[in-house]
């Protein structure tokens, strides 16, 4: 399926909040010193989604209507991603869930709820272990923070196996952005069809909307930032004790259940896994009416 669309005009996020019911709209905020870009609507306890690579916010366009007739739901794109400001450094998840409690006192947010796919999984987990008393509960999506164990990932692949070869080719300064700028879709394509269980379910104008937000070195460099500092996330998590926000993970049949199934349980004091079957990675695009309900369940 191809990653590019004729209407480059609406792809733009303006014009992509637009788009979905529930009243969204684009905004930027100055927090933290690094500019966030988001998109807000609905109304009721605040909800936060966080994406993750190589997507952006809208990543969530299929739950957010539902999600924002009982929640006001903020949708951000992480430093370095989409919209949002690409600085030289702050790539650490800690500094990124700082990020996040910065938008949400630019708010007026005292407390709120956390989701996060994949990178956002992570920032959703450092902002837990970091902002205690700014989190209500917490999902994570196909991915946990990093730990320890993501040190000894072999390099080579193995029969029945995940091979997340991008850990390593992502964390290669400067050759990245020479390969990929202006022909991100060639990545996009492989990953939504080696990643997820119908590649349909990621539709053309998704894989524009990701294309474009990648296409450039800029962005490339600064996405790629969020797998070099791994080595940092893993020595902040060995400082952290287990939250005791309610904590939820979905991971996709097809993908990181059995991984979030093992791991989960020792990051928190109140945690839950749930398997979202007949998915790969992209539970909230392959599987967007169980994610919905499990997040609508989860949060109340």
């Amino acid at each position: 399926m191809p990653a590019t669309a004729p209407d480059t005009a609406a792809l733009d996020d303006a014009a992509l909040a637009a788009s979905l019911d529930g009243g969204f709209t684009s905004r930027h905020a100055e927090v933290n010193g690094t500019r966030l870009h988001y998109v807000e609507g609905g109304s009721g306890e605040p909800l936060v989604l966080l994406g993750g690579w190589p997507q952006t916010w809208w990543q969530w366009n299929k739950v957010m209507p539902a999600l924002a007739r009982r929640n006001r739901v903020i949708a951000v794109d992480l430093r370095g991603m989409g919209g949002s400001a690409k600085p030289e450094g702050g790539y650490d998840k800690k500094t990124m869930a700082a990020d996040l409690r910065g938008l949400l006192d630019h708010l007026a947010i005292g407390s709120a709820h956390i989701a996060g796919h994949d990178i956002g999984a992570m920032v959703a987990y450092a902002f837990a272990a970091n902002h205690p008393g700014a989190t209500r509960k917490i999902a994570l999506l196909d991915v946990s923070h990093p730990d320890e164990s993501w040190a000894q990932m072999p390099l080579l692949p193995r029969p029945g196996l995940h091979h997340l070869w991008w850990f390593a080719f992502n964390q290669v300064e400067g050759l990245p952005e020479q390969l990929l700028a202006g022909r991100y879709h060639l990545l996009l394509d492989w990953l939504f069809a080696n990643a997820s269980v119908d590649q349909a379910s990621i539709d053309a104008r998704s894989r524009a909307v990701y294309a474009r937000a990648y296409d450039s070195p800029e962005a490339i460099r600064a996405g790629n930032a969020w797998y070099r500092a791994f080595a940092q996330d893993i020595a902040d998590l060995a400082g952290y004790a287990p939250v005791t926000a309610p904590l939820l993970a979905l991971g996709g049949e097809y993908s990181n259940y059995a991984s979030l199934a093992a791991s989960v349980p020792a990051l928190g004091t109140d945690t839950r896994v749930v398997r979202v079957d007949g998915s790969g990675h992209y539970v909230a695009e392959e599987q967007p009416e169980f994610v919905l309900a499990e997040l609508t369940r989860f949060f109340g």
